[in-house]
């Protein structure tokens, strides 16, 4: 599925801007450097798994599990950025209602493959 090569951007980009992510993390997530590339993994690892037939439905799973975990990540980052310049607080803020049709890709690749599984 196409979808899930936007996944495994978003992952991979873990692993190019990690401080980046890592100060989006809330302070009481311990080992941010370590979650930022276990998440980045997840993200890849979902997204990939996404677009094969056989393992579709487990990663529609896993990259809705992986978007509800990193949610925390994006209502701090959208806090922290309250007082930035308007495009900014419009990406922060953005990031935010994203996360509902990411989720709803997901659903909808999970059912085609029940469909034809």
């Amino acid at each position: 599925m196409r979808g899930g090569w936007f996944f495994v951007f978003g992952g991979v980009m873990h692993f190019v801007k990690t401080r980046w992510y890592e100060r989006i993390m809330p302070p009481y997530i311990p080992r941010h450097r370590e979650l930022v590339y276990v998440s980045g993994v997840a993200e890849i690892a979902g997204g990939l798994a996404t677009m094969h037939p056989a393992t579709r439905r487990a990663g529609s799973l896993w990259s809705i599990a992986t978007l509800v975990a990193v949610f925390p990540a994006n209502v701090k980052m959208a806090y922290d950025w309250r007082h930035k310049p308007a495009s900014l607080k419009a990406a922060a803020y953005g990031r935010l209602p994203v996360q509902v049709p990411l989720v709803l890709w997901a659903l909808k690749v999970g059912r085609s493959a029940r469909a034809s599984g």
